[in-house]
């Protein structure tokens, strides 16, 4: 696929060690701007490179937009081990580098990692967010149906508490 001049391919990618650098930008640059992915701002290059050393196992499928040669954005889905979930999987870390946003990457990430939920046999998506973040509208027209609200849930990238909305679609 290509967006004006440049070209996107989406991979999933089985070892970290290789692009550990430029993911872990990825992950502090999201934060730093205000990305509700689970960790604070101003966020340390060290953490990230620890989260993402640890992120990978055989239920995390982790999927890398590049656009040319740079990682412009990242999704994982999580497939459900126990027992009773094997029906399901969840979205997470989704992200978008600011510089390559609104030019469609997250609903092909998106739309990459239900194709594979689909091939795993998964019926059943689920996803949070926090309220009102751009990502809601996303989430809206993939066909992912709010099914509730938390307050306080976490902090945000600032250390105050925000609600989230959790999502699911029928797959």
């Amino acid at each position: 696929m290509n967006i004006g001049n440049q070209k996107l391919r989406i991979e999933e990618l089985l070892n970290i060690n290789e692009h550990l650098d430029e993911m872990s930008g990825l992950l502090v640059k999201v934060v730093n701007e205000g990305a509700s992915i689970g960790f604070l701002s101003p966020m340390l290059q060290s953490i990230s490179e620890e989260y993402w050393r640890s992120a990978l196992n055989p239920h995390v499928v982790l999927y890398v937009a590049w656009m040319d040669d740079v990682i412009a954005g990242t999704v994982q889905l999580h497939l459900c081990s126990k027992q009773n979930g094997t029906n399901r999987a969840e979205i997470a870390k989704m992200m978008v580098n600011p510089e390559f946003r609104q030019k469609g990457i997250a609903k092909k990430l998106m739309q990459t990692a239900e194709k594979r939920a689909k091939e795993e046999g998964r019926t059943l998506l689920i996803l949070d967010t926090v309220e009102g973040a751009p990502s809601n509208h996303l989430y809206a027209s993939l066909g992912f149906i709010q099914g509730g609200r938390i307050p306080d849930y976490a902090a945000s990238p600032y250390g105050e508490l925000e609600a989230t909305i959790i999502y699911y679609k029928k797959i």
